[in-house]
């Protein structure tokens, strides 16, 4: 018999996981349209932000329409506000919010469309802009009315457009900040296409603009320490042409490799979150431009030429950055790594000489030793024979001998007795 599938236990996370694949549908939208977008950053350590406030924040906007909120802890949002439906999603650094309603207003891009997010609201957000972007979403007409349009709209030197997704629709934009502050894209969509599939299409352009506009940051970080890396690599260049000079102190070489190094891996840790957001973020602009399967329009650069042209210089300046900040690394820990042998080679070569300096110092202590010996059993002797001069000279008359053949006599026998005592004495120390 199969077993009841009543009776498998799903992981924990099953159905979240699951779920969280559907969680951010794209928007329907129908024609015409207008979005307004808004994305907030805080300035420093915004992967460690508050995310409390960022849903107190959000919750701020719906109380103003009394609309419920997200349950706690919530990373995305989907509901209406008065005739505007409201999207909310939670990022790793920002946060972002979009308004869709149908219709356009009579002057393109009037910053009027903006005041859905209300003044005061926008003032107390937890963070600062970062971008912000109106869509304006028309049905297309002949390509000497887009032409027009898109003349009247945009900066003709910056203007990239082009047919998208097998020419369901012309997408196009400038990427400057308009008078009001914000990006402007213009979407014209061809009679035939879907609801889903023009949400799908400003979905893509908004967030082409929001993850270039972030990877940016690390153009911008790697201005920020290019005077820093200048410094260190002069600094790092004349320590290794020091290695080279044997009049230069090794050791103070290498305090000197040890401070750059320390510089060196501080500016990585202070670097590395960037740069691997930076390479993140551009993947996904890439992705998003590569989806949209763009064909040229009117002969004018598409978004992958703009991109090739203005962006990708940039994140080239960023990966370069990056490998030269390793390389200078892995230089350093090199150079440390010779310097380190040479120190101990010449160190080695100092305890050489100093314990040749000690063993002529022990040889010549130990002939000190032999000497003071042999001065000692001299002197024991001269005290000893003068003592036994004492004790034989009542047997001298006895004996019929003098003093003096007296003291002779006894005088070898007192010196080998006290040579023999010392030896003994020398040989159970030693």
């Amino acid at each position: 018999m199969p077993t009841s599938l009543t009776t498998i236990s799903d992981h924990p996370l099953r159905y979240a996981l699951t779920n969280e694949l559907h969680a951010r549908p794209f928007p329907t939208l129908t024609t015409p349209s207008t979005a307004c977008y808004i994305a907030f950053k805080p300035v420093q350590n915004a992967a460690a932000r508050d995310r409390a406030a960022d849903l107190k924040h959000l919750t701020d906007l719906l109380d103003r329409h009394g609309v419920a909120h997200p349950p706690p802890g919530a990373t995305h949002y989907s509901g209406r506000i008065g005739r505007h439906l409201l999207k909310w999603e939670s990022h790793t650094e920002f946060v972002t919010y979009t308004t869709f309603c149908e219709g356009v207003s009579t002057r393109a891009f009037d910053p009027a469309d903006f005041e859905v997010f209300p003044a005061d609201w926008l003032q107390a957000a937890p963070g600062v802009r970062i971008t912000s972007s109106v869509a304006r979403i028309e049905g297309m007409v002949d390509r000497a009315g887009i032409a027009t349009r898109l003349n009247e709209w945009f900066v003709p030197e910056s203007l990239a457009a082009s047919f998208v997704l097998d020419e369901a629709a012309v997408v196009a934009g400038d990427f400057r900040i308009d008078p009001a502050g914000h990006i402007r894209l213009a979407i014209f969509v061809a009679p035939q296409t879907g609801a889903r599939r023009i949400g799908r299409i400003v979905q893509r352009m908004l967030e082409i603009e929001t993850y270039k506009t972030m990877s940016m940051l690390g153009f911008a970080r790697v201005r920020e320490i290019g005077n820093a890396m200048g410094q260190i690599d002069k600094q790092l260049t004349q320590l290794m042409s020091d290695m080279q000079d044997d009049e230069k102190s090794a050791e103070l070489t290498l305090a000197g490799l040890l401070s750059v190094s320390a510089e060196l891996e501080n500016l990585g840790v202070q670097t590395s979150f960037r740069f691997g957001a930076t390479a993140a973020y551009e993947a996904i602009v890439h992705q998003r431009v590569e989806v949209l399967r763009e064909t040229r329009f009117d002969g004018r650069q598409t978004l992958h030429e703009f991109m090739m042209r203005r962006y990708d210089p940039a994140m080239r300046t960023v990966k370069a950055s990056e490998s030269r900040l390793r390389a200078m690394s892995d230089r350093a820990i090199r150079a440390g790594e010779l310097l380190r042998t040479r120190v101990d080679v010449e160190r080695s070569a100092q305890n050489q000489l100093l314990l040749e300096s000690m063993n002529q110092r022990a040889d010549m202590q130990l002939r000190l030793q032999k000497t003071v010996e042999g001065l000692s059993t001299v002197a024991i002797s001269y005290y000893a024979v003068s003592l036994a001069g004492y004790l034989l000279y009542p047997l001298a008359e006895p004996l019929g001998l003098s003093k003096g053949l007296l003291m002779a006599l006894v005088t070898p026998l007192v010196v080998g007795a006290v040579w023999w005592n010392v030896r003994k004495i020398h040989e159970k120390f030693h």
